[in-house]
């Protein structure tokens, strides 16, 4: 890959309303932990902040109230928790305690290293009495120990011989945030996690505490290391620990603070305490040095499969990077945890997991790191028996249908004409198992996982749908656009339906072709008869068509609604979402996201292209983009029908989100979804790249304001780069054996490396 310096983001501002996005941007996470980017000595009174650090699939349960409960309403529901807060630390010399906004500012930077895995923050303060002392923090959340956090911190005199006091904190009365005029993070103040005791053991500092509700334990470790001679007085009341750390400091003399930060739960522990200890112990043991070598060999390999190069343009090569290192930030690695919709930046969604994973995140992890999406779909499969319930609550005799969004396995949305209703998370679950079948053709995972997912899931259609004149229709759902909800025969809906049913009755009959269908059978006692009516129902799926229009209309009803007035809406008013009743937007004509263009990119060939071209053309005049996941499918779709501008414009959007704060609701957490938008974007977008039964397919494009684009893909057991520039397109085949590869649906034997003139 070309060597390129795009690796860092980099922020000066010490505005209020930037900080609080910052502490999302600069935040540090590995999957397991995450902890925002807040100051160690926290901000003055009157600022608004998010202080948080997060346990993936850690969750305590909130009570949900309805003003009339009907059947099948959720009477609880899961939400991530903040837990204990480690990263206090505050500095004092001479009786000035260090602060941003105290005493004057002589240098001040933070940066997020994506190659490093670290979050600095480099600082030179000059105190009210005129000391100057350079402040530099270091942060990791470790790949490698993903118990552990660390804080590095050192201070070096400039101007000063003396004292310096640092006062090191560990609190266990925590919140989580709460605003009741958004509906996209939490709306109520509840108190979570309850401090049951604290403990020291062979030098660390122990918080053991439990949430309220879900009864499940968490336990902090904290162990400082100085590098100079110094006392430290440590305390501890009801609720937190503190440690008063005094050490002299020479003119010109660096010392260090190294505090170690161990995390452990009992939904993966026995004994959450001892595994602390035991995390903590050898941690500290280990030179710090090696622990910022090891997370550096993790991301190392990381970059060398997963990085995606564009040459001649730093701010969108930054923002790819950033989506890709976040991405990688936010992935549960465990069957235990999965991809919340903020990942482990922020509460927003309270954590929740969606169908964001299936089609927007795991594509990537699919194809550059199939371990992880291997773990993200056995998450799926782990909560097959609570979709099986959730499908009974909902008044299903058979089958399962997965909740709409879900910590544990159970359903946490409590509106549910945009949240239960959207039936098509099933068929997302189920396309992405045939997806993984594709790229990997490793057919015992499709034995152990993939095909109970796709019976149970094709089961669901079975009973959710009817047949009427001889089409199969599926009445009364919401799909991906959340502005129209309760429709009858939902275009995309019913398209992933038809690819679920078909796969469906594939692996049902590939599997009993190869005498390893005798156990499924015995567990969920499926049949042939089953399989036949599934392949039956695919063939008679009615999908919308108006032959006038030549477009898939969203709906049975959508195209007999009024036009939305959006010349006489004003910009402030947007999201829709948060200024109009649910029931004034259903009934127009407007769109909240990609709904059946999201179809025509999954889906392609189901239509001819005219009807695709039809289709985008009359849906992107009356989408808004509220939803942070449909310019990177608008970019996808305007790609594959030759429209550069387009598609260069829509990825723009796409791409810089988070970090230009374009929703304006970066605060509250990452869009982990619209990352993995940004990745489809290049590849499934610029490239073209297509995975079907078929075969694998490039078509790739170069918007005029970049020189080039190379990545890497992985591909039945073989690894290829691609690289595009203004000349030409070249497939090299880095591992495996010769494959069959189509490009501009021409095929080519690749064996080395393909060059094509473009």
């Amino acid at each position: 890959m070309t060597e390129n310096k795009n690796w860092e983001v980099i922020s000066t501002s010490l505005e209020p309303s930037q900080l609080i996005v910052d502490e999302t941007l600069f935040h540090v996470a590995n999957g397991y932990i995450g902890v925002r980017g807040n100051f160690e000595e926290e901000y003055p009174n009157g600022y608004d902040t998010i202080r948080g650090t997060y346990i993936n699939g850690l969750y305590d349960i909130s009570e949900v109230k309805h003003g009339e409960k009907l059947q099948g309403f959720i009477d609880s529901k899961q939400k991530i928790i903040n837990i204990t807060d480690v990263q206090g630390i505050q500095l004092f010399i001479e009786g000035d305690k260090f602060s941003l906004f105290e005493g004057e500012i002589l240098e001040y930077t933070r940066i997020l290293d994506m190659k490093a895995g670290v979050a600095r923050r480099h600082v030179v303060w000059k105190s009210p009495k005129g000391h100057i002392l350079q402040i530099d923090i270091k942060r990791m959340a470790s790949f490698v120990k993903p118990e552990l956090f660390v804080i590095e911190y050192a201070v070096k005199s400039v101007n000063y011989e003396g004292e310096i006091i640092l006062v090191s904190t560990q609190k266990g009365e925590v919140s989580n945030y709460f605003n009741p005029n958004d509906p996209r993070v939490a709306g109520e103040y509840e108190k979570h996690l309850t401090v049951k005791e604290i403990t020291r053991e062979e030098h660390i500092d122990l918080i053991h505490s439990e949430t309220n509700t879900s009864k499940l334990k968490v336990v902090s470790a904290v162990k400082h290391i100085v590098s100079a001679p110094c006392q430290i007085e440590s305390t501890s009341d009801r609720l937190s620990l503190t440690s008063k750390i005094k050490f002299n400091i020479e003119l010109g003399k660096t010392e260090k603070l190294v505090k170690y930060c161990v995390f452990t739960d009992s939904i993966r522990c026995a004994d959450p305490s001892i595994s602390a200890i035991c995390i903590m112990q050898e941690a500290a043991q280990m030179p710090l040095i090696k622990l910022y070598k090891l997370q550096q060999g993790y991301l190392d390999e990381f970059w060398n499969r997963s990085d995606v190069v564009v040459e001649g343009d730093s701010n969108l090569q930054q923002g790819i990077r950033f989506s890709l290192f976040e991405l990688l930030q936010s992935v549960g690695k465990d069957k235990y945890s999965n991809i919340a919709a903020k990942g482990l930046s922020g509460e927003g969604y309270e954590g929740h997991y969606f169908w964001d994973t299936e089609i927007y995140m795991l594509p990537f992890f699919l194809l550059t790191n199939q371990k992880l999406a291997e773990n993200l779909l056995s998450y799926r499969y782990e909560k097959l028996d609570d979709a099986r319930n959730n499908a009974r609550l909902m008044g299903h005799k058979k089958g399962a249908l997965y909740p709409w969004r879900t910590i544990s396995g159970s359903e946490c949305s409590a509106y549910f004409p945009s949240g239960p209703a959207q039936y098509h998370i099933d068929a997302d679950i189920a396309y992405m198992f045939v997806q993984h079948y594709l790229v990997t053709n490793d057919l015992d995972f499709v034995v152990h996982k993939g095909a109970e997912v796709l019976f149970e899931t094709a089961r669901l259609w079975m009973d959710a749908g009817h047949y009427a004149e001889d089409r199969f229709v599926i009445d009364a759902i919401t799909g991906p656009d959340e502005y129209t909800c309760i429709v009858n025969n939902n275009y995309y809906t019913n398209s992933m339906a038809k690819y679920n049913l078909k796969w469906a009755a594939k692996f049902f009959y590939l599997l009993k072709g190869t005498n390893q269908l005798d156990d499924l059978i015995k567990k969920i006692q499926i049949t042939e008869e089953e399989a036949e009516k599934w392949d039956e129902a695919y063939q008679k799926m009615y999908l919308p068509y108006d032959k006038e229009l030549d477009i898939n209309p969203q709906d049975d009803t959508f195209l007999s609604k009024a036009v939305w007035d959006f010349e006489n809406t004003p910009k402030d008013k947007y999201p829709l979402l948060l200024h109009y009743h649910p029931l004034y937007i259903y009934r127009h004509q407007v769109c909240k996201q990609a709904d059946t263009v999201l179809a025509h990119f999954l889906l392609e060939d189901e239509e001819k292209l005219s009807t695709i071209q039809n289709s985008f053309d009359y849906y992107e005049k009356i989408t808004t983009h509220d939803s942070s996941l449909s310019t990177c499918i608008f970019s996808i779709v305007a790609s594959k029908l030759g429209n550069i501008r387009k598609a260069y414009d829509y990825f723009m959007q796409t791409t810089r989100l988070d970090l230009d704060n374009t929703h304006h609701n970066t605060k509250d957490g990452i869009h982990t979804a619209n990352m993995g938008g940004t990745y489809m974007g290049m590849v499934y977008g610029f490239a073209g790249l297509r995975i079907k039964e078929t075969g694998i397919y490039f078509n790739p494009i170069l918007p005029d304001e970049w020189e080039g684009y190379a990545f890497k893909i992985c591909y039945q057991n073989r690894v290829i780069e691609v690289r595009v520039n203004k000349r030409e397109s070249s497939f090299k085949l880095l591992e495996g054996e010769k494959v069959t590869i189509h490009i501009k649906d021409i095929k080519y034997e690749l064996c080395g490396e393909l060059v094509i003139e473009i």
